[in-house]
């Protein structure tokens, strides 16, 4: 018997992932005002969260989305063109804290990273222990 290709997951319009994604960032937009004035977070941080908790707990399917994820991530070089003209501006802040600037930029990169990998491995187990427990009774 030959394999039907209708079991491999079919991917959504560009329209509807582009939907899903402008409803994740207005949602977030909603949200960033809530944090306090000492503590700001940007809309597109808290859009990151809420996409990568909806993709963890299988709310939205990553076929759903993953097209047009991939064409904004190659635009991610375009769009810091406009930073790394800003910086060229201001290089005389980077003459007088450079070394300070950088060491900052590596010890957050470092955080960062540890976070990311911390809350990661938490999400990973609460999807395996909390929401994929065994159900079966032993006797």
């Amino acid at each position: 018997m030959s394999q039907n290709s209708s079991t491999e997951p079919k991917a959504a319009p560009v329209l509807i992932q582009m939907g899903i994604f402008a409803a994740i960032l207005f949602v977030s937009s909603l949200i960033s005002p809530l944090f306090p004035a000492n503590f700001p977070v940007p809309t597109p941080v808290i859009g990151l969260i809420l996409l990568y908790g909806l993709l963890a707990f299988k709310i939205i399917k990553l076929e759903w989305v993953e097209k047009f994820a991939d064409f904004m991530i190659g635009l991610i070089a375009f769009l810091f063109v406009p930073s790394g003209i800003a910086l060229t501006a201001s290089l005389d802040v980077m003459k007088d804290q450079g070394i300070q600037l950088i060491i900052v930029i590596i010890l957050s990169t470092i955080i960062l990273l540890v976070v990311v990998s911390f809350v990661t491995a938490g999400m990973m187990w609460v999807v395996k222990n909390v929401f994929h427990q065994n159900t079966d009774i032993s006797e």
